[in-house]
């Protein structure tokens, strides 16, 4: 590939180290290329309230495609664009087709507002007693029926039962193509946006605002979620730690998140 006019990063596992932090090695290349004139976008399942703290480490970042495609933030202006958000009927029909296949499972939402500082507590709510895959503070919690009533950009499906894959083998065939169903988490968390809305589609709009193409683009991911962008971009690129699926589709694999290999990759340009 010729030098990208785009780059596009996943989070968690691909940009960030095990310690969770941008390595100096890979913000300086990321800083370069964007001093060469080739953006750099965030391309994560993470809402806007978990973006600042990783785009402060970088310093260059303009835009984040986050909830995998469905909200699209300026970081700069700490400002939605654009979102993409199922309404209570389409939650209530699959919270329903859930508990048919998964009835131990219970569900959180994301909702966001106009900023990723404005009523942060209010933007991910869960059931009473859905646990949290991440280590950190408990969400607000409410009712099945109040958690449903309002438009949401993800709907979270968490079991202690099974695995991530599992689940999605398990309740994809009940709700068919009406929504876009992944994961980013092996441990039991399936995450569901509307149809149609991927890190491709997001990725696809934010390029459209540069005016570069597909060809032009060059993706970094780890997980199912990052699927649909890899393939997207001209150049798709797996870390070594990446799910064997993800692997397996990408037109390379570099390095592991712990081994710098987003850094690896984009110093052949930059």
């Amino acid at each position: 590939m010729e030098a990208p006019r785009l780059v596009a990063s996943d989070v968690d596992g691909t940009l960030l180290g095990p310690d969770h932090a941008v390595s100096p090695r890979t913000a300086a290349v990321i800083g370069r290329a964007v001093a060469a004139g080739v953006p750099f976008v965030l391309v994560t399942g993470r809402p806007p309230r978990w973006i600042p703290p990783v785009a402060t480490q970088l310093g260059v970042v303009r835009y984040a495609v986050c909830a995998n495609g469905a909200v699209l933030y300026d970081v700069e202006a700490d400002r939605v664009v654009s979102a993409h958000t199922f309404s209570p009927g389409d939650l209530g029909l699959l919270a329903a087709a859930v508990a048919q296949v998964l009835p131990e499972a219970r569900l959180g939402v994301e909702r966001v507002g106009d900023s990723a500082f404005v009523d942060q507590a209010a933007q991910f709510v869960a059931e009473p007693d859905y646990r949290h895959a991440w280590p950190g503070a408990l969400p607000p919690t409410e009712d099945r029926d109040r958690l449903l009533s309002r438009p949401a950009v993800k709907l979270l499906v968490r079991s202690h039962e099974r695995a991530s894959g599992a689940m999605l083998d398990t309740l994809a065939p009940l709700v068919g193509d009406s929504v876009d169903l992944t994961f980013s988490h092996p441990g039991g968390l399936l995450e569901v946006a509307p149809a149609g809305v991927t890190k491709a589609t997001g990725l696809a709009e934010v390029a459209g605002f540069y005016g570069i193409t597909a060809e032009q683009t060059v993706a970094f991911g780890d997980m199912p979620n990052d699927l649909a962008m890899l393939r997207w971009a001209g150049h798709g690129v797996a870390m070594g730690n990446a799910h064997p699926e993800v692997a397996a589709a990408a037109d390379e694999v570099t390095a592991s998140h712990g081994d710098e290999g987003v850094a690896l990759v984009l110093e052949r340009w930059f």
